[in-house]
């Protein structure tokens, strides 16, 4: 089994930075893609960032050119760097991987727990 931890949310300024750290625990395991998630109050959960083991990435247009998405693999660990933030990004954010036992290729999801992150104007 895998856990994913999240740190880094809080409150920020409009037009300021926050960097979100996901870090995947457990045992014999492989992970693919590892993302990033949002959901804001009333609305579903979205899609903000991406990134494969080989360092494809995407983006929700919503972020390009103000958001970051990177990870260590060596360390099981995905980031998201956030600059000029807006008010609308406020939400909690969620991070996510794909993994896999490294006895078998049936992936499986999981969640983290979410942080919030509210921007004020």
């Amino acid at each position: 089994q895998v856990h994913l931890v999240e740190s880094g949310g809080g409150l920020v300024q409009a037009g300021g930075s926050l960097r979100l750290s996901c870090a995947a625990s457990g045992s014999a395991f492989i992970i693919n893609t590892m993302g990033w998630y949002r959901q804001a109050p009333g609305k579903q959960r979205e899609l903000v960032a991406r990134i494969t083991s080989g360092g494809n990435t995407n983006y929700a247009d919503s972020v390009k050119g103000r958001f970051t998405i990177s990870r260590d693999n060596a360390k099981n660990t995905v980031y998201l760097q956030m600059n000029s933030l807006e008010p609308e990004d406020t939400a909690v954010y969620y991070c996510h991987a794909d993994w896999r036992t490294i006895t078998d290729y049936v992936y499986h999801a999981v969640w983290g727990q979410g942080t919030l992150i509210t921007v004020s104007s």
